[in-house]
């Protein structure tokens, strides 16, 4: 298994002001990618209108929106898999106090990937989401932080990420006299999604 470091922030103002860079810039991918929605509808609209016949759409355009839609929610899911690595390097210190975090290659892009998947249906999109991110260890569950994409919309879901321990590492961190205290997390995660303001039974995913 090949392991990368997390990303690492400073501490204080420096971290506060990162965040809500990427809260901006997701916010603002996210405002664009629900326009091209609205804008291609729009436009569709005035067609039917103007014509007589329905025609369809030319192959060309419709490749045009579709390539669009596709760089903006790929743009959209590296932010956020970037904002999970700044919630993961935070609780380094905070939560985990280790010296080093170890992330599987691609970790935090897979979940970041998963996340949006499981926020297509709903109504705001990923800008309702309420996310939490845990740390599971011998059973035991680690809260590590929250990320709320959009600080403007009141969140209607509630999406909580739960990583792994590897075993082995974590016990390492229970010996005080280790100096460079290494944590690995598992490829696995859990995702469960619960519906705010629902009696609906929570959804959980396990991903290898």
């Amino acid at each position: 298994m090949v392991y990368t470091q997390a990303l690492v922030f400073g501490n204080g103002m420096t971290v506060v002001s990162e965040e809500d860079r990427i809260v901006e810039f997701m916010k603002k991918f996210v405002h664009q990618f629900t326009s091209v929605k609205s804008s291609k509808k729009n436009i569709q609209d005035r067609s039917l209108e103007n014509s007589c016949e329905y025609t369809a759409p030319m192959k060309s355009s419709s490749v045009e929106w579709l390539d669009l839609e596709d760089c903006v929610e790929e743009a959209l899911q590296s932010e956020l898999a970037k904002q999970i690595e700044l919630c993961l390097s935070d609780a380094k210190t905070s939560y985990l106090h280790c010296h080093e975090l170890l992330l599987p290659r691609r970790l935090t892009a897979r979940v970041a990937r998963d996340v949006m998947h499981s926020s297509a249906d709903e109504p705001c999109g990923l800008r309702g989401a309420l996310i939490q991110v845990l740390l599971e260890t011998k059973g035991a569950l680690q809260p590590l932080g929250s990320i709320t994409p959009d600080r403007s919309v009141t969140p209607t879901f509630e999406l909580t990420i739960v990583f792994k321990a590897d075993p082995d590492s974590w016990a390492a961190l229970k010996n005080l006299f280790v100096a460079d205290k290494v944590l690995r997390l598992r490829p696995g995660y859990r995702l469960v999604k619960r519906k705010l303001y629902s009696s609906a039974s929570p959804v959980i995913h396990d991903f290898d």
